[in-house]
């Protein structure tokens, strides 16, 4: 049961790589039959779930209540992106979005609970430091904005170089991946070298510093409420 349970979850999170807009694009038929099979894969689970368990304890269980949710949007949102097909009109899956449900809140999934559980708690003690990298990065901005917007400077293709606060603010946030590196400094550093300094000093700050820190926070919270959980709390 276990088995077959994850092999129809992983077939059923696999078919957005088939759905229009697909990687490898499937008739939409195929894709339907599939989705139905797998929900009604799941159904089947969750009434064989529901015969072996006490009847109030499985209607207060709320990974079950999340299952027939789950399962109701998913078939009604099938079956209105079928209807409009069919009238040819556009439309979207928005009920992708709950697939992951299936892998979480199955009685199989616990330690995927127990991970998400640690992961979910995480995140308020990682704020402060997300929030105090988003005001250097935003600083930083601020700072490029009044270095370099006044000196009409222009990118390589001929575009204006950081004229707008909020290009300014993701070109920086790229920089932190130093995915854009050099190539963003290169316009400033043509004018002048000694603008480097500016880039040297937000890399160090905001790469080295800040992501390590938020790395550290990450990992010892996280590893904290893994400690702490109590056992069975994945259920």
């Amino acid at each position: 049961m276990r088995t077959a349970t994850y092999f129809f979850i992983f077939l059923n999170l696999s078919l957005a790589l088939f759905e229009e807009p697909a990687v490898y694009p499937l008739p939409f038929l195929a894709t339907s039959v599939l989705e139905v099979l797998c929900l009604l894969v799941f159904l089947g689970r969750l009434t064989h779930f529901a015969k072996v368990t006490l009847h109030n304890v499985f209607w207060k269980d709320t990974k079950n209540i999340c299952i027939m949710v789950a399962i109701l949007l998913s078939l009604t949102d099938l079956a209105i992106y079928g209807v409009l097909r069919m009238y040819d009109v556009r439309s979207i899956r928005w009920s992708r979005i709950v697939r992951p449900i299936f892998l979480i809140n199955f009685a199989e999934s616990r330690q995927i609970r127990r991970a998400f559980r640690s992961i979910r708690n995480t995140l308020p003690e990682i704020t402060y430091v997300f929030l105090l990298f988003m005001f250097s990065l935003l600083m930083f901005s601020l700072m490029a904005l009044k270095l370099f917007g006044e000196r009409n400077l222009h990118t390589a293709e001929g575009l204006p170089y950081f004229r707008n606060y909020l290009e300014i603010v993701f070109d920086l946030y790229v920089l932190v991946t130093t995915a854009n590196s050099p190539d963003v400094m290169m316009p400033a550093f043509d004018f002048s070298s000694w603008y480097t300094l500016f880039f040297i000093a937000f890399v160090i700050i905001n790469t080295y510093i800040f992501m390590s820190l938020f790395l550290a926070v990450v990992y010892n919270n996280y590893k904290k409420h893994l400690k702490v959980m109590p056992r069975g709390a994945g259920d």
